[in-house]
């Protein structure tokens, strides 16, 4: 989410000084590589690169391919492969084990739909949505089709006449799948001169409700803004919650315990966490939040002051479900420190969303990344 933000600001910069660009976006992996589908790079005509298709390796030659797109208008499709760990074709030896497909086109500052724009429109509010963009290998020295589509809201938004009405159709058959499941996917349009069409869900960052605004949790809002994670701070001490302390907080909110949770909107890529060192404050907190089923609530502190919250919470009459409910939060690394600690709790969250059981990636079977 990141890169994305990042690859919009570059952007803009690149439209107010009139400097031509070109996006560079991975649409397909075969096998093992450091980015996977969806990773994005924007190369300028002087050649400055913001976001990454890879650790490093490609970037070079994409940037010189890149130029060329952009100095032709013409969209192009590069395959690198990377499965010869000999290779020395793109100045290192890779080894990744992996075919790579990078898609470059051009960027339209007058096109008001063009890659860049949709991904705006993505990103503009807390709605997930689908980019559609389709490219052929078969065909892959022509210029490609590119990304024209933004499903949102049961509406497409982009440019659905420049596509052939032979695939306008069964790729709207398809988006309503990955809307309900938030997921990206590729698939493989044979009837249609070997189309492939990358659907990739663009959802909203996460988003961190924050309750406490003590020291120990600085650093949580500075990795959060790291991640591209947004973050709502709600805490009742107005000397505490400040914009100085935590200048990187999309939202401050100075309220009591009994207010603390009204006018929040969360949604499903919304997560809490407790870290007030304040038991009464908690409990209201808690009790406030428990209707809107948040996929993941935190609590700092040892587990036996969880279970007196829920005690306490169950004595009112009041059920209170805990598969959601995470204390202590963070994931066991071993964290001293509340800048440890926040990597701890970060980690955990980033797991709980992608529905991950955390272990040693050298335990794993088979490659890093599932197909998507």
């Amino acid at each position: 989410m990141k890169d994305l933000q990042q690859i919009i600001t570059a952007y803009q910069n690149c439209k107010t000084g009139k400097q031509k660009a070109a996006l560079a976006t991975v649409v397909k992996v075969d096998g093992s590589a450091y980015r996977r589908p969806g990773a994005r790079m924007l190369v300028t005509e002087d050649g400055e690169l913001t976001g990454a298709i890879s650790g490093g390796c490609l970037e070079g030659d994409a940037l010189r391919k890149a130029q060329t797109v952009i100095f032709q208008q013409k969209s192009m499709l590069v395959s690198y492969d990377t499965t010869d760990e000999d290779d020395q074709k793109y100045g290192v030896g890779l080894g990744c084990n992996g075919i790579i497909q990078v898609l470059i086109e051009p960027l339209d500052f007058k096109d008001e739909f063009n890659p860049v724009e949709l991904l705006k429109i993505a990103l503009n509010d807390r709605i997930t949505s689908v980019l559609v963009t389709s490219f052929s290998l078969k065909n892959a020295r022509a210029e490609q089709i590119g990304t024209r589509l933004l499903w949102k809201e049961n509406k497409i938004i982009g440019k659905p006449e420049s596509l052939d009405p032979l695939l306008l159709g069964p790729i709207q058959k398809d988006l309503q799948n990955n809307i309900e499941n938030q997921t990206s996917t590729l698939k493989q349009y044979f009837d249609l001169e070997e189309i492939w069409v990358f659907f990739e869900a663009i959802t909203p960052p996460i988003r961190i409700i924050l309750f406490g605004a003590g020291n120990d949790t600085i650093p949580v809002a500075k990795l959060a803004s790291l991640l591209g994670w947004e973050l709502t701070l709600i805490d009742g001490r107005k000397n505490h919650a400040t914009t100085q302390r935590f200048p990187t907080a999309t939202t401050i909110i100075i309220e009591p315990a009994d207010r603390a949770v009204a006018g929040l909107n969360p949604d499903k890529n919304t997560v809490a966490l407790l870290m007030t060192h304040n038991f009464e404050y908690e409990s209201a907190v808690l009790e406030g939040l428990l209707p809107f089923s948040l996929p993941y609530i935190g609590i700092l502190g040892p587990k036996k002051k969880t279970d007196k919250l829920i005690e306490r919470l169950e004595s009112k009459g009041i059920k209170v479900p805990t598969e959601n409910i995470y204390a202590p939060i963070g994931l066991d690394i071993g964290a001293e420190g509340s800048q440890e600690i926040a990597l701890s709790a970060l980690a955990e969250i980033k797991a709980v969303l992608a529905k991950k059981s955390p272990d040693f990636l050298r335990n794993k079977l088979g490659p890093i990344h599932e197909d998507r």
